[in-house]
């Protein structure tokens, strides 16, 4: 279970750093509950994804990447290869059989805040909280390299992640709703090598 979570905890990550780079990454049902197309792209044109990475073994290299979401939204949605299409990605119907996500993620909204799973073990800790209207995962892995992992997704960009069906991750449909989930950090990650933050706000620089 514990690789599992970390696993996908760096899938969230992965998905970030495709986005932005054109080879870096994250409408639905945000969209559907959005004040209107027009106001959304007003949203998406004022938001910026940042992306650093800053090596801590002495190299001293530093990578910066900053994208607009509404640039990030039309790549996505242009991409027609492999598992990605049009903005979602196909998941192993495997992986789901029997678990009806949509279902779990509106549970965890009408849940009170708290903390739903803990996990401790020798070689790693995993906590899975919500509070504030964020998801929280907190993973510590004491066998691969001392890896220190926080992702903070907003529960209204985890709801339009998940497309009508199970089956599919609305990539487009997430990023709209974290444009109009305000200025946040979504990603902390540090190990003995690296420290690599993913963050939202207005500004078209990363400094």
């Amino acid at each position: 279970m514990t690789r599992n979570l970390h696993r996908a905890t760096f899938g969230v990550l992965g998905a970030v750093m495709l986005l932005a780079g054109l080879t870096l990454t994250p409408l639905g049902s945000a969209a559907r509950r959005g004040a209107g197309q027009a106001s959304q792209n007003s949203s998406l044109d004022d938001k910026w994804l940042h992306v650093r990475v800053e090596s801590t073994d002495g190299r001293g290299e530093t990578v910066r990447v900053n994208v607009p979401l509404a640039l990030a939204a039309k790549v996505l949605a242009s991409i027609d290869h492999d598992q990605l299409h049009h903005g979602h990605i196909n998941v192993n119907r495997g992986d789901f059989d029997g678990v009806d996500l949509k279902t779990i993620l509106d549970a965890v909204k009408s849940a009170k805040d708290g903390e739903f799973v803990t996990v401790q073990k020798r070689d790693a800790d995993v906590s899975v909280a919500k509070k504030g209207g964020f998801l929280l995962v907190h993973v510590v892995d004491r066998e691969s390299h001392g890896e220190n992992v926080d992702v903070r997704m907003p529960m209204i960009v985890a709801d339009a992640l998940v497309a009508p069906g199970n089956h599919d991750l609305d990539l487009v449909g997430a990023i709209r709703a974290l444009a109009a989930a305000g200025d946040t950090e979504l990603v902390n990650v540090k190990d003995r090598e690296n420290t690599v933050r993913v963050w939202l706000d207005s500004k078209n620089s990363g400094d």
